[in-house]
C-alpha cells in the first residue's frame, strides 16, 4: 500500500512573520512622532498663523525668513516621514525609494537650516532661561550632528531595510527633543527629562523589536548609546572654555 504525506508549507521565520507588523508599528511612531512636534511647536509657531496666535519665538526672538525656512524644512520632513511609512505600508517601494532621493536633499538643506538658525539664536543672546546662550548653542549643534551621521548611515544602508528603517527612525528621534522640550511643563525639569523623554521613542523601538524578533536590533543598540551619552557629553563641552571661544566665532 502506498503511503502518501501531505505537504506542509515551510515554516516563516521570526523575523519574517515581525515584518507583518511592522508596517503598523512604523506608522503609528510616524504618526506619534508628527504629533509630538505639532504639540511642541504649536504654542510658539504654528498658531500664529491663526488669530491671536504668539507674535514672537519661544526666545523671544522675531519671526524672521530664517525661522520660517527652518520651520517650512523640519514640517516637510514631518510630512515626508508620514508619506514614506504609508508607501511602504501599500508596498510602493518604487515610489518609496524615488521620495528618498528628495528626502536626503531636504535632510541636507535642514541641517544647513538647523545650523544657522542655532547660530543665530545664540547670536541673538536668546536661550531658555537661566542658560547662557554660547553654551546653550552646544545642544542644538549636536542634534545636527546626529542627525547627520544617522541620515548618513541610513543612506549607506538602504539596501539593509531592517537597518535603514531603524537609522531613519533614530534620525527622527535626534531632531524630536526640540519639540519635546517644548511640550508644556518640560522644560523646567531640565536636560535630562527632555533627552530622556525623546529617547523614549527609542526604547519603544527596542521593547518592540525584542516582542516581535526575540533580540534588539544593533542598529538600537549603538544607535541609542550614541544618543543617550551624547547628552552629558554635549552638557560636559558646553562648559568648557575651548566651546566658548568657537561659539564666540561662530557667532561673531
Amino acid at each position: 500500500m502506498a503511503t502518501f504525506s501531505a505537504a506542509r508549507p515551510a515554516p516563516q521565520s521570526p523575523a519574517r512573520e515581525a515584518g507583518r507588523h511592522d508596517r503598523l508599528f512604523y506608522g503609528g511612531m510616524a504618526t506619534a512622532l508628527g504629533l509630538t512636534v505639532f504639540a511642541g511647536f504649536a504654542a510658539t509657531y504654528y498658531l500664529r498663523f491663526f488669530a491671536g496666535g504668539p507674535e514672537a519665538t519661544l526666545t523671544g526672538g522675531p519671526f524672521t525668513t530664517l525661522v520660517h525656512l527652518h520651520g517650512a524644512l523640519f514640517t516637510s520632513w514631518v510630512v515626508l516621514f508620514i508619506v514614506q511609512t504609508i508607501l511602504v505600508a501599500r508596498h510602493r517601494v518604487a515610489m518609496h525609494r524615488r521620495l528618498g532621493v528628495a528626502g536626503a536633499v531636504l535632510a541636507a538643506a535642514m541641517v544647513v537650516a538647523g545650523t544657522l538658525m542655532a547660530i543665530a539664536t545664540a547670536a541673538r543672546g536668546s536661550a531658555p532661561a537661566g542658560m547662557d546662550p554660547l553654551a546653550f548653542l552646544a545642544i542644538p549643534i549636536f542634534d545636527m550632528v546626529l542627525f547627520t551621521t544617522f541620515i548618513t548611515a541610513a543612506l549607506a544602508l538602504r539596501r539593509d531595510k531592517e537597518a535603514h528603517k531603524r537609522l531613519m527612525l533614530l534620525a527622527y528621534v535626534s531632531i524630536v527633543v526640540a519639540a519635546v522640550g517644548r511640550l508644556p511643563g518640560v522644560l523646567p525639569l531640565g536636560p535630562p527629562a527632555i533627552f530622556g523623554l525623546s529617547f523614549l521613542f527609542v526604547v519603544v523601538g527596542g521593547i518592540y523589536d525584542f516582542l516581535s524578533r526575540r533580540r534588539v536590533h544593533k542598529v538600537y543598540l549603538w544607535g541609542g548609546a550614541l544618543f543617550v551619552a551624547s547628552a552629558p557629553v554635549r552638557l560636559a563641552i558646553s562648559g568648557t572654555g575651548a566651546w566658548r571661544a568657537l561659539a564666540e566665532m561662530l557667532t561673531r
